[in-house]
């Protein structure tokens, strides 16, 4: 009877794990050859040669113009499967308001495919992945600023042009950055993401100098526009593992999208999140809260790169906002944004009391 049991139990764990969303694996590698001289560029090359993966070189990543595939979407889709390896030549940070001061990039471009996300633009007709290799002058240029800074904390996000957990397989720049912030009492290092695989992360030495935050969503958001990216189960387990191993653990919902059924979809998000995170991960959480916004330029890239979208970028049904620099951005009208802050808000705090909205945009 016990062995029936186990033999049940073992079947299910196999099953279960068939489903586990896989590690990305590039069907295409480019290398710029200076990569090759840092001992992270060997490590990646070492990684590609092991795993079969086809690999070109190429003097500059802006000479990468024939990708594979006959027409825009089948070309698109292979630069998101294409990684290049190179060198961080700009060591001036951006700012990257209002989650930290600076982002520090350790790479830029992402595996998944969110309908909404703002990098459709910002990497333009470059959606290929790329990581860099001179950690080292990224992390002399990251002191250079904490110093500068002293004795205020000086905040560093790490996932503005990428989600760096879904490249740490291949790259360990995560895991690189994470060690060295630990001695850092002036610094601290951020970073968000749609998937689960922390497994790197959970022996480092961090010294609470990094925040680990998820994004989350609706059911409704994250199956029909987040394609690509890890299942809300596996990033809630990964989360658990995450506040077991000592870092502080925060979740973005973002975004807050308006559609029918809405208000539903987020009653059940808390409710689930409050029944599958581990008591520790509920002592001190916090909560970044961002609503749906889109530029005109977005709406026309995404609607050519996914057509069939469910998406609604209605301009006329929208607020339209200035931003930092000089473009604006549709979000939603005051009324209908106020409603979304405090449905959600109230019901963050009524199943995490202790928790804190850092906030809302």
């Amino acid at each position: 009877m016990s062995s029936a049991k186990t033999s049940s139990a073992d079947k299910q764990r196999t099953k279960r794990a068939s489903r586990e969303t896989p590690s990305f694996v590039p069907d295409l590698v480019y290398f710029e050859p200076d990569a090759l001289h840092y001992p992270k560029g060997q490590q990646i090359m070492t990684w590609v040669k092991q795993h079969g993966i086809e690999y070109l070189m190429t003097s500059s990543h802006n000479r990468i113009m024939n990708l594979p595939g006959e027409g825009e979407l089948e070309k698109y889709r292979m630069a998101k499967r294409t990684l290049v390896v190179g060198i961080r030549k700009t060591l001036t940070f951006d700012q990257s308001k209002p989650s930290a001061e600076y982002a520090i990039p350790i790479g830029t471009g992402c595996i998944g495919h969110c309908h909404y996300c703002y990098l459709q633009t910002t990497l333009g007709s470059k959606p290929y992945i790329r990581v860099y290799v001179n950690t080292d002058d990224i992390w002399n240029a990251a002191k250079q600023y904490i110093e500068e800074r002293k004795p205020e904390l000086t905040r560093f996000e790490a996932s503005c042009t990428s989600d760096p957990l879904s490249l740490e397989h291949i790259t360990g720049n995560l895991s690189d950055l994470i060690v060295r912030m630990a001695d850092e009492e002036f610094g601290k290092l951020r970073f968000v993401t749609k998937y689960h695989h922390v497994e790197p992360l959970l022996q480092l030495t961090h010294q609470k100098r990094t925040d680990v935050r998820f994004s989350i969503n609706a059911d409704y958001v994250i199956k029909n526009f987040e394609p690509g990216t890890s299942r809300f189960e596996e990033r809630i387990q990964a989360a658990g593992k995450i506040a077991r191993a000592g870092y502080p653990l925060g979740f973005i919902i973002a975004p807050i999208y308006w559609y029918e059924g809405w208000e539903a979809g987020y009653t059940q998000l808390l409710e689930r999140l409050a029944k599958e995170l581990p008591e520790e991960a509920t002592w001190d959480l916090s909560f970044e809260l961002i609503q749906h916004r889109f530029t005109k330029t977005a709406k026309s890239v995404i609607e050519k790169r996914y057509p069939k979208s469910k998406l609604i970028m209605n301009e006329d049904e929208r607020k339209y906002k200035w931003g930092r620099w000089g473009q604006g951005k549709y979000v939603y009208p005051d009324e209908q944004a106020k409603l979304l802050k405090s449905f959600i808000s109230e019901r963050i705090y009524h199943h995490f009391p202790t928790a804190r909205i850092l906030y809302f945009t």
